[in-house]
């Protein structure tokens, strides 16, 4: 048996920024991890669908204001992909729209280039194990925008998301709400009695069945259902 033959294999970063000293900064702070291997870089979105074919990252860090394809419509066009890698939008800037159609196309993180190191890379781990990751303040946000607006809007928004909502069965409805509440796939399964493996096929059956990308969506769902 060859030495180390059971080790896994690292996790494949494309970085995508038209900062090239920021680049630098990402491709230094991720190279320290050993775990974490940076397989390529980009510029522009433009440069992304071609990349992500070449290399097979596993999860992309992507800007959002580039020169000629920002990073949101860049995330829009990855993520309509089969077999797209996971997306953390990482920059200076976070209002509600960035952050909204960030989280709606797909992307599963959200994280400001002021986070420390230490905390980029645990995002990449964690959004590469399939939790989804957000800044403190990204997180305030969208519980502002989940109980901002006109009661109008806000009940009208309910009752379609309530609408989608019904097409799950009840069992997977429990897990939709839990994932709602921000629990892990260990968490979900303590408190509904059921195996991790279940938990996680009863999650890609509400992703497949509501043609959402991730559990941010899966939430984001949830919680409109239940503002009223």
């Amino acid at each position: 048996m060859t030495e180390h033959a059971s080790d896994p294999e690292p996790i494949r970063v494309l970085l995508v920024d038209d900062d090239p000293l920021v680049r630098a900064g990402l491709r230094l702070m991720l190279g320290g991890a050993p775990e974490l291997e940076v397989v390529a870089e980009a510029s522009d979105g433009g440069e992304v669908a071609a990349l992500v074919e070449e290399h097979a990252p596993d999860v992309v860090l992507m800007d959002i204001r580039m020169p000629t394809v920002d990073g949101l419509a860049a995330t829009e066009a990855l993520r309509a992909r089969p077999r797209a890698p996971e997306v953390i939008v990482l920059t200076t800037f976070h209002t509600d729209e960035h952050v909204l159609r960030a989280l709606r196309a797909g992307a599963a993180g959200f994280v400001l280039k002021h986070t420390p190191p230490a905390q980029i890379v645990d995002a990449v781990r964690k959004v590469a194990a399939g939790e989804p990751v957000l800044s403190p303040a990204v997180t305030r946000q969208l519980i502002e925008r989940v109980s901002g607006g006109g009661r109008d809007a806000r009940r009208e928004r309910a009752a379609r998301a309530r609408d989608r909502l019904a097409a799950l069965a009840e069992r997977e409805r429990e897990v939709a709400r839990a994932v709602g509440r921000g629990e892990s796939n260990a968490e979900i399964a303590a408190g509904l009695y059921m195996s991790v493996p279940t938990v996680k096929t009863h999650v890609s059956r509400i992703l497949t069945k509501l043609g959402l990308n991730n559990r941010v969506q899966i939430a984001l769902l949830v919680n409109d259902a239940e503002d009223v």
